[in-house]
């Protein structure tokens, strides 16, 4: 949740689908490295390779009596005046700031360029967990200005230090909980030079033949210039936890760089289910192709595109369930299914599930019969692929989901499951909102009159985190709760509700 309060700032509108934000302001050369923000103090210590800060340096005391001062969104006793973040509009002179004791955890963080595409890297400090600080890596591609095309890159990031909030409680300890309070968080960054801005970045783990040693981490990169670049950053990810590594430039050059679009584009997924590595990538003339990793460790790019599309593939999943399988989502209103060993090259299924572009989709890992697509209207909604039946060559039908929301107001950018839990899903939307939903709640007749008094927002919205110019969200697949966040900056958060 967020609340308001005076301060001086201009307001920024939304980021469209592929529009890109100003640049922020930085050197010539921008460095290696990010830095964790504090907005209430601008002290922090850094050098070439690390920085650290805190995230609310002010006494308890001057941020309790704000809070005190301060109302938050109260849906429960809510009556007409309630303010919501993302719909009610701010005061002159007013800003947001975050009510901190609905966070378990929140850090915010910059990179000399925005990142508007990252993915997490899945680690080896275990599953499922709850001891704070907490570490985490990921990898983001960047969007520095045209003129300066030469200053982007792949930033390989270890945050580290991400210590929860005063006072949470929150049901879980350890033996690290007293040495919790002192510590601060920890950005280190790997870069990989790149020539043009990433349009999206997705990674891919290739596990070791032998127990003992990490996964072969690699990453695609889809880029403004059309081409797409394989990279292996798993020296990158080992560097950071040893001491006096230098990254060599061969490590730095691409595994392949597929030059098969002809088109810039936004698609890009590799398969869960093929180990050594099968990709998909999609562009705006609607093509999409599969690119295969061969036993001696290459790539090659099958040269038959699918083709159904009349718009932009705006997304792409495999199917987590069926290894030849996987969704594309257009900015035609359509979602088509895809069989990769059809002859055809034409989709299976084709769905119209909007009037307007549909910029996102997610696959629940837990339930593969359900799918999530947001799209450019704001409006996101659930569908059961039991229920989609091939159109064969007739129109293309439109289908009733199972659910539906259109409480954004603006363009869903992006939208992911739950990785655990198949009710709960995150939304990111061009109305500078994170927003948390639990569709397993549902309300009966007394409840419904107590909600009453709030208008149109649906009684399984469980939490509003203000995100300025919300582009694309992840949860963390080994730390149950947390969510990673990027627009203008990157937010690491963890709600006391999820």
């Amino acid at each position: 949740m967020s609340k308001r309060t005076a301060d001086q700032g201009d307001g920024v509108g939304p980021l469209k689908d592929r529009d890109r934000p100003d640049a922020m302001d930085v050197d010539e050369k921008p460095n290696d490295m990010g830095e964790f923000e504090d907005e209430f103090e601008d002290e922090f210590e850094s050098d070439d390779e690390i920085i650290e800060a805190g995230v609310d340096g002010r006494p308890d005391a001057e941020r309790e009596a704000e809070e005190a001062a301060a109302s938050g969104m109260d849906v429960d006793n809510a009556g007409p005046g309630t303010f919501i973040v993302g719909r009610t509009k701010l005061d002159p002179g007013q800003t947001l700031s975050p009510d901190t004791t609905t966070y378990r955890m929140l850090h915010n963080l910059s990179t000399p360029w925005p990142c508007l595409s990252f993915d997490i890297v899945r680690d080896t400090l275990g599953d499922n967990r709850t001891v704070y600080p907490a570490t985490m890596y990921t990898v983001a591609g960047t969007q520095a200005d045209r003129n300066k095309a030469n200053d982007n890159s792949i930033m390989v990031m270890k945050l580290s230090g991400l210590s929860k909030m005063d006072g949470d409680e929150g049901g879980e300890s350890s033996d690290d909980d007293d040495d919790d309070e002192d510590t601060d968080p920890i950005l280190e960054s790997k870069s990989i030079p790149l020539t043009s801005s990433t349009n999206r970045i997705r990674t891919h783990q290739t596990p070791s033949q032998d127990p003992s040693r990490a996964p072969t981490t690699l990453t695609a990169t889809m880029t403004e210039s059309s081409h797409v670049y394989i990279h292996d950053i798993s020296p990158h990810l080992a560097a950071f936890d040893t001491p006096g590594s230098i990254i060599t430039p061969q490590q730095n050059k691409p595994l392949c760089t597929i030059r098969a679009h002809k088109a810039e584009g936004y698609g890009v997924d590799w398969s869960p289910l093929y180990p050594a590595g099968k990709l998909l990538t999609g562009d705006n003339d609607g093509v999409i192709y599969v690119t295969t990793r061969t036993d001696g460790g290459g790539f090659v790019t099958d040269t038959r595109p699918f083709q159904g599309h009349t718009g932009s593939i705006e997304e792409i999943q495999w199917s987590p369930s069926e290894a030849s399988v996987f969704a594309s989502a257009s900015s035609d209103g359509t979602i088509r299914v895809w069989d990769v060993r059809s002859k055809s090259r034409s989709p299976a299924l084709t769905m119209q599930v909007s009037n307007t572009d549909v910029n996102v989709m997610s696959w629940s890992r837990q339930t593969t019969h359900l799918l999530a697509s947001g799209a450019d209207d704001g409006e996101w909604a659930v569908w059961d692929l039991r229920q989609w039946k091939p159109s064969g060559t007739s129109a293309p039908g439109k289908p009733t989901p199972i659910a539906s929301f259109n409480y954004h107001k603006e363009q869903i950018t992006s939208i992911e499951w739950h990785p655990t839990d198949d009710s709960i899903v995150a939304v990111a939307a061009g109305d500078n909102t994170v927003t948390l939903w639990d569709l397993a709640v549902e309300l009966d007749d007394e409840e419904s009159k107590d909600t009453a008094g709030v208008q149109d927002v649906p009684p399984q919205l469980l939490f509003v985190h203000y995100q300025n110019l919300a582009k694309e969200l992840h949860w963390h697949p080994q730390i149950p709760g947390a969510l990673v966040a990027t627009g203008d900056e990157f937010s690491v958060f963890r709600t006391i509700s999820v």
